[in-house]
């Protein structure tokens, strides 16, 4: 199984806005599911810059772009996508 890559973007705006908090989220992580998630820290997503592209913090999972990103929220979107819910 190929793991779901989770990037969280580093720009300012997106720390600004609480990214920086995103950092903690491999401590959220379920134990079950750890094996099957990469976490990587990105440049700029640049989507700060693009009008109607959603509010920052953002995080790339694998190419799905999650606007408002809050631990809970990613966790819950990894836990649906590895269950296929």
């Amino acid at each position: 199984m190929n793991k779901i890559v989770v990037k969280i973007c580093t720009g300012t705006t997106c720390h600004v806005m609480g990214g920086g908090h995103l950092f903690d989220l491999e401590d959220h992580i379920p134990k079950e599911i750890q094996d099957h998630i990469q976490i990587e820290a990105s440049r700029c997503l640049g989507y700060c810059t693009q009008k109607g592209s959603g509010r920052a913090p953002f995080v790339m999972i694998d190419d799905v772009v999650m606007t408002d990103a809050t631990i809970d929220r990613i966790v819950a979107e990894l836990k649906r996508r590895i269950n296929n819910v």
